[in-house]
């Protein structure tokens, strides 16, 4: 699959030698990219529908990465937010994808790493369906196209990996599906790679929609291979 051209990426990184690197290196992959070392900065620029990926670091003074991470989410449901997290964080990953991010990357990180991570989230902006699909199970109305889900009177936003994750479970719903499977087809990962993200991301996805998370019925769990669509 070819290199994503022109995503117009926003980082938010305080540390300014990294920021610089950041910009060099996206820059040279041939993306479009804007810096800014703070918060408030960053709530101002990610408003902006032009930008198409957040690179967001956690720690930040002021407005943290996680305040950040969820008033982005709120405003644009649909954007692909990646965190850059400290090695070990693992409650700092668990508050960023509970604040909506899709991805993360844990420093220190190699640049092809970070660049594959990038190049897959840039590959699904701009995809659009001709045919938003709308699924309900279970009382949740599901709108995969805008990223959303109704439950009663709630309206719960989704994130764009939520809602990929969600529609290949669909779209497979007559199998279960590894966890390989989803990193490769949702995070364009390799399917070997030992990371928890699929399992971190599923747990807050249905904490989101799920009427009871401790007894799912959207996103069932098959021991010994992955998650399934629904029950048998």
């Amino acid at each position: 699959m070819g290199k994503v051209k022109n995503v117009r990426i926003l980082i938010v990184e305080d540390e300014r030698a990294l920021r610089e690197g950041l910009v060099d290196l996206l820059g040279a992959a041939g993306h479009r990219v804007e810096a800014v070392e703070d918060g408030e900065a960053a709530l101002v620029q990610g408003a902006d529908p032009a930008v198409e990926l957040l690179l967001l670091d956690l720690m930040l003074p002021g407005i943290d990465g996680i305040e950040v991470c969820r008033r982005i989410r709120e405003l644009r449901p649909a954007l692909p937010i990646l965190m850059l997290t400290a090695r070990g964080a693992e409650d700092d990953k668990l508050r960023g994808f509970a604040a909506g991010a899709d991805d993360y990357v844990t420093k220190p990180f190699s640049t092809r790493e970070l660049l594959a991570r990038v190049e897959a989230m840039g590959r699904r902006t701009g995809q659009t369906t001709e045919d938003p699909l709308v699924i309900e199970l279970d009382g949740c109305r599901i709108d995969l196209g805008r990223c959303v889900a109704r439950r009663e009177a709630a309206t719960i936003p989704l994130t764009a990996r939520e809602s990929a994750i969600l529609r290949w479970l669909f779209q497979h719903r007559r199998r279960a599906v590894t966890r390989a499977e989803l990193l490769q087809a949702v995070w364009g990962a390799r399917g070997d790679l030992r990371t928890r993200t699929v399992d971190m991301t599923v747990a807050n996805l249905r904490q989101k929609i799920e009427r009871d998370p401790t007894r799912p019925e959207i996103v069932t769990t098959v021991k010994g291979v992955g998650y399934a669509w629904g029950h048998p």
